[in-house]
């Protein structure tokens, strides 16, 4: 019996397609509230059906399923990081099928009642983009969790320290993100005099090194970042150098390819310079830069709001600290702060 026929009979009103393009139209035609999807297909594999899903503005909230019998393929783990509800591996039985359609379908009522009364009170107070960007890790987060609960007898410790290392990667984002946007909700109004603060030359050093210390974080770039620092005094507070500097490196690092330099260096006139040598930016891409502003996002799938280049503009107009940028498509982009310097 085939699984469509098996879910009619069940009482479910199925719709089927024969290849992920069809899938895919299909999908946008009846707004179907369960999605149940093989990898292997023609028109398309079930992994491009889903990311095609997730990027859809309508259909991105939908529950989806991943089947396969080819598990060395695409792993449970992997197609939940991906963005996968729930995976089945074939051969799989009635019984566990009816079981997951019942799941993802109550999940996906309680999700609908939750998800918009977020939104209701989200979106008189907030833009449109960042109920996504927090939702994206906490999908992870979620996703991450319910493998340890669901599967946790039948992994192997490295298994287990490998998805809690992940699941610590998103709470690590979601927490930046808030941080962030309530940082520039603080900065709206507040007055250049109020930041004014004199750092040594030793503690700008530490600042610029604690802020390269939070991307490495998220990003395993040790081996790509270079730092030159001239010793200066810096008229700034030290945790505004340091998210200044962990903002443009952690930019540095999304917009260039992993074994690549990214180079930070501050001359002893206080210029702070962050080099990357990855895909750059048009200047089109340059004056849009803008709160929740991302560019490519079709090509390059980022993570973020694109926050950090609006808060580093908002620290260096309170300090009034010019602030350029240049950058060649395929070569890389250079950031520049001219820092006032300590009397």
């Amino acid at each position: 019996m085939t699984f469509g026929k098996a879910l009619r009979e069940a009482g479910y009103n199925v719709i089927e397609a024969g290849s992920g393009i069809e899938g895919i139209a299909l999908a946008r035609q009846h707004l179907p509230d369960l999605i149940l999807s093989d990898i292997q297909m023609p028109g398309g594999d079930g992994t491009t059906l889903l990311r095609e899903i997730r990027q859809d503005p309508v259909l991105r909230a939908r529950q989806l399923v991943l089947m396969t019998g080819r598990p060395d393929l695409v792993t449970p783990r992997k197609g939940m990081e991906d963005g996968a509800d729930d995976f089945l591996v074939k051969p799989v039985s009635l019984d566990a099928l009816l079981k997951c359609v019942e799941s993802r379908l109550k999940r996906a009522s309680v999700s609908w009642r939750v998800e918009d009364e977020m939104l209701a009170q989200l979106r008189s107070l907030v833009p449109p983009q960042l109920p996504h960007e927090l939702f994206t890790p906490m999908a992870g987060i979620i996703g991450l969790t319910e493998i340890l609960r669901s599967e946790i007898s039948g992994l192997t410790p490295e298994e287990v320290s490998d998805i809690l290392n992940d699941l610590h990667q998103s709470e690590l984002r979601l927490q930046r993100t808030l941080r962030n946007y309530l940082l520039i909700l603080d900065l709206q109004n507040a007055e250049p005099e109020t930041l004014l603060g004199s750092l040594s030359p030793r503690q700008v050093e530490e600042s610029i090194q604690a802020g390269i210390k939070e991307v490495l974080q998220l990003s395993k770039r040790e081996g790509d970042i270079t730092v030159r620092i001239s010793p200066c005094s810096i008229a700034a507070k030290s945790g505004d150098l340091n998210r200044m500097v962990e903002e443009l490196v952690d930019n540095a690092c999304k917009f260039s390819r992993q074994g690549t330099p990214v180079e930070v260096s501050l001359g002893s006139d206080g210029r702070l310079t962050i080099t990357d040598h990855g895909r750059g930016l048009t200047k089109e891409d340059i004056m849009r830069i803008g709160a929740f502003q991302q560019f490519d996002r079709k090509k390059q799938e980022q993570q973020g709001l694109g926050l950090g280049l609006v808060l580093v503009r908002k620290l260096a107009d309170l300090y009034q600290a010019k602030i350029s940028i240049t950058s060649q498509l395929g070569e890389g982009t250079q950031v520049e702060i001219a820092l006032p310097l300590a009397s």
